[in-house]
């Protein structure tokens, strides 16, 4: 996923010193790679601040061993200090408002600010302590009141509104430029009245602070929400080396015993291996049932504040008003798509189901099928019908191998670009790499930072982002991050992957080259800025690369052997691809419907019970099925509740129609050719949010996409 950011309203403030957005999450400081304790304090803001002068490094790379936990509310302080100046500046100049002085002056304001927070936001969600959860604590509301000043001030919005009323005499990314402005002050209430912005001041201080509660509370429960098992003989049907990596965990956590830990979704990896039905249950509802306690009053308060919030601006509901400037548009149209595809979804997910509860019965069990026993028996479904074994399987996919010969052999095929480690550049964890992407003539094109393993205090799932942008207006190129979440095996050993995870590392790198490709003037338009319904495109089309025969061929080797996974058991991973794929859409319908419905309620709407809400949300859409929960549900749904894709989960199912779309159309012209690639990465990978964003897949494909490649990819049809 492309990282969201901690609030909207923060997002939007710090879209005028050309921010990126952000996530929601908090995270440990660290001074260095080794992950030294430190100690918060009020430091002054001073010269050895590293955060307040322009970074040395190459491209303005962080310089992470310069950090201190000292520095950042000093930074924070220093940035929005200087951006209140500069934009009182623009705000008191007395010339006529033009396009240089007003829009061009603002997308170069706030440096520091923006390098301060690109460095706190991204490192909080990476490498978490209490040191950043109580400068998030101190800064938030801060920097929500720093974005109401911008955005409600109605001097500067008088300029804006100027040069918009007269964007006929501008063209190309000049127009779309004052467009976005225009459209986010308008959004933000720069035309309410003085009673209702300062109502919009208290509602957006309400709801920072509420975020960001549930952000903290999120990440408080994977330390929390851990399950240790004492007997060894509860992991019966979990390998060696997996059991080993439990083991490790428990030590490293000073505990004795097998530490199994979370990850962000509601179904656990583990479920499909455990033999033990006891375990997996409480596996089951330890993920399911989490932050229940504290995030349910949470929950519901953001979603009437949102509510509130919609209906000052003029909006029905938060959807309506959310939507307003996605692709989607209207909550209709996004209710007409998954209402469209969930009974095809249930349908097969049912079938799926019976297939299940025969294999229940084969084992000798009497009992019906719940969500705990789903992953177990699907697991030997799986087997059953493609003769698959996970564990013959994985020792082809080793981590290293899949990086450089299966996504950097693609990405090279695709666009002729080449990777150089770069170890010399301080990094935020011993576990990252750094490297430098060149293009295929030679020229630099930008910095890749990779974050492969899971560890304590590091948000769950996978996500790209960056730490500089790319701007010809200001001379930068993109410094961009991916960070994935895979079991560190015990030391000495290799890191297998699953076919997932392999999918999973194509897929952030399809968001770090749209961020790398971009090739615009003006940094609020750069990369991976686009709706949120749009950012997810490049990044699902890229995972389709993962099974094209002739990158499979280069990487899908046994790591001790280094012979080819034969023929045979590949096509059976080919096969079995599009498996449980009716429970995969069903788990995502649900979580999309279940955000849809909690931003859907009007101003005013009493909610006393969050679980009760779901249920009634779920049979509403007749998605209320015993055996498959939502990916994610209310208290943990961070996306929806912590992040930037409130009323927009639907975005992953829209942009893959884009994606399966795309992948059909290059396969149709040559497949995995540098044609096909450079055609893709200057109609839509360069272009950033710079054009109108269904233009640039237009200009790509000569077409508008349709659902027909969507309903083979997921394999809901034939």
């Amino acid at each position: 996923m492309r990282k969201t950011l901690i609030t909207t309203a923060v997002s939007a403030a710090l879209m005028l010193s050309a921010c990126s957005e952000q996530a929601t999450d908090t995270a440990k400081a660290s001074k260095n790679t080794a992950e030294a304790p430190t100690t918060m304090t009020k430091a002054p803001a001073t010269a050895d601040n590293a955060l307040l002068v322009p970074s040395p490094l190459q491209y303005m790379a962080p310089q992470f061993d310069k950090f201190k936990a000292g520095d950042f509310l000093p930074a924070f302080e220093q940035g929005m200090k200087e951006h209140k100046a500069e934009i009182a500046a623009i705000t008191n100049n007395a010339d006529a408002p033009t396009f240089d002085n007003t829009v061009v002056a603002l997308e170069n304001t706030g440096a520091i600010l923006d390098r301060t927070q690109r460095v706190f936001f991204n490192l909080s969600g990476l490498i978490s302590d209490d040191n950043f959860i109580s400068v998030e604590e101190q800064i938030v509301p801060k920097l929500t009141a720093h974005m109401d000043n911008i955005y409600l001030d109605e001097k500067l919005f008088a300029r804006i509104q100027a040069i918009y009323k007269n964007k006929a005499t501008l063209k190309g990314e000049d127009l779309r430029l004052i467009e976005v402005y225009y459209e986010r002050f308008v959004r933000a209430g720069a035309e309410l009245s003085a009673e209702d912005k300062a109502q919009m001041r208290e509602l957006n201080g309400e709801l920072a602070k509420f975020e960001t509660s549930f952000s903290q509370n999120v990440l408080k429960s994977f330390k929390d929400d851990m399950i240790l098992v004492e007997d060894k003989a509860m992991l019966d049907g979990l390998s060696e080396s997996a059991i080993a990596s439990l083991a490790a965990a428990a030590k490293a956590a000073g505990k004795t015993g097998y530490l199994i830990t979370l990850v962000n979704t509601t179904t656990q990896p583990l479920l499909s291996s455990l033999k033990n039905r006891d375990l997996r249950q409480k596996l089951w509802e330890t993920s399911a049932y989490r932050a229940m306690d504290t995030n349910s009053p949470i929950n519901i308060k953001i979603a009437q504040l949102r509510a509130e919030k919609a209906k000052l601006l003029g909006y029905p509901t938060w959807a309506a008003y959310s939507l307003g400037d996605q692709m989607a548009k209207k909550p209709e149209a996004v209710y007409g798509i998954l209402d469209d595809l969930a009974p095809k979804a249930l349908v097969k997910a049912k079938v799926e189901a019976a297939d299940i509860q025969a294999e229940i019965v084969k084992d000798g069990k009497d009992f019906t099928l719940e969500p705990w026993d789903w992953a177990y028996y699907a697991e030997k479904v799986r087997a059953a019908k493609y003769d698959l074994d996970d564990s013959l399987v994985k020792p082809y996919f080793e981590m290293n191998t899949v990086l450089t010969d299966g996504l950097f052999f693609a990405m090279e095929k695709l666009y002729g670009i080449t990777f150089k480690s770069r170890t010399d550049l301080p990094v935020w964890h011993k576990d990252v790499t750094a490297y430098e992407i060149f293009n295929k003539d030679g020229s630099s094109l930008g910095l890749f930072y990779l974050d492969m393993y899971a560890r304590p205090g590091k948000r769950g799932g996978a996500w790209m982002d960056e730490y500089v942008s790319q701007s010809f207006l200001q001379n930068t190129k993109p410094v961009v991050y991916n960070a994935l979440n895979v079991p560190k095996p015990a030391e000495g050993q290799p890191t297998l992957l699953t076919f997932d995870e392999v999918s999973t590392l194509f897929h952030e790198f399809g968001h770090a080259i749209h961020g790398l490709y971009s090739q615009v003037n003006y940094p609020s338009l750069a990369g991976t800025k686009t709706a949120r319904d749009f950012v997810e495109f490049p990044s699902q089309a890229n995972e389709d690369w993962s099974i094209d025969p002739a990158v499979l061929a280069n990487y899908a080797k046994h790591y001790q052997t280094g012979e080819p996974i034969p023929a045979e058991l590949l096509a059976k991973v080919l096969k079995a691809h599009t498996f449980n794929q009716g429970f995969g859409t069903v788990e995502y319908l649900a979580a999309a419907l279940l955000d849809m419905e909690w931003h859907s309620i009007p101003a005013g709407t009493e909610i006393t019970d969050v679980a009760t809400f779901e249920k009634q949300a779920l049979a509403k859409h007749g998605l209320d099925y015993g055996p498959i929960a939502p990916r994610y549900k209310t208290t943990y749904f961070s996306h929806s509740f912590g992040g930037g894709y409130s009323a927009g989960y639907y975005a992953y199912l829209w942009t893959e129609v884009f994606a399966a779309d795309a992948f059909a159309h290059m396969m149709a012209n040559g497949g995995l050719t540098q044609e096909n690639g450079q055609k893709y990465r200057d109609t839509v990978l360069s272009k950033g949010n710079s054009q109108d964003l269904m233009q640039s897949y237009i200009d790509f494909a000569g077409k508008k996409p349709s659902t027909d490649a969507l309903l083979k990819r997921r394999g809901l049809v034939h």
